[in-house]
């Protein structure tokens, strides 16, 4: 794993609960999360999904990740006769199809190598881990089967506020994958609140984005 990730990990647990929302509690997603803890697996939603319904937006797709590795998710899932598709098993993701709705699983993993593009993963069995991999602190927030939030890198805070904010130094999360820079401006975008004025903005990351634009 990059050092400028591994430096920041915290040993927080759960911040907080967030009551069930309609789209948690459908009969898709309390089946795959039944499945995966009687296999003895966690499950927490991860990604859009965590973000917007914290902001109170509508969610369109439901990502999950899991300490299962995708061929033991395609196992499990076949076992109950749930379709499933072999999105990126090189990365770890594989898509459940329940009423024709894709659920996007990934096994944890670490970035070994990186090319300023692609990576060399392995698998792991620890959140903390995976959350530090990923590129902003906002992106690392996840939901557990019991609906508690975990937070590793301050995501919540920074979320509330607008600001999109590297994990670790961002001038190596740039290098690890240049479409960062493109992914620091869509997020903001989307996420970024301008009634906090410019320090919304997270200038060390802005910089960054400034410094390896070539890339």
């Amino acid at each position: 794993m990059p050092s400028s990730a591994n430096s920041r990990i915290s040993s927080a647990g759960p911040v907080s609960q967030v009551p069930p929302k309609s789209w948690m509690t459908q009969p898709a997603c309390t089946q795959l999360q039944q499945i995966y803890a009687d296999a003895g697996f966690g499950l927490r939603f991860v990604g859009g999904c965590v973000r917007d319904t914290l902001l109170g937006r509508t969610i369109r797709d439901i990502d999950l990740c899991t300490p299962a590795r995708p061929e033991q998710s395609l196992d499990l899932l076949e076992k109950h006769n749930i379709k499933t598709i072999p999105t990126g098993l090189s990365h770890g993701t594989i898509t459940a199809v329940i009423d024709k709705k894709p659920f996007e699983i990934t096994t944890l993993r670490l970035d070994l190598k990186t090319d300023g593009r692609h990576a060399d993963v392995t698998f792991t069995e620890n959140w903390q881990e995976d959350a530090a991999r990923r590129d902003f602190t906002m992106n690392a927030l996840s939901f557990g089967a019991d609906y508690q939030l975990w937070d590793y890198f301050g995501g919540l805070k920074d979320l509330r506020k607008g600001c999109v904010r590297f994990i670790g130094d961002p001038n190596a999360r740039i290098q690890e994958d240049y479409l960062r820079i493109l992914r620091f401006f869509r997020f903001y975008a989307s996420y970024g609140r301008t009634a906090y004025g410019p320090t919304a903005i997270d200038q060390e990351g802005l910089k960054a984005c400034q410094r390896h634009a070539e890339g």
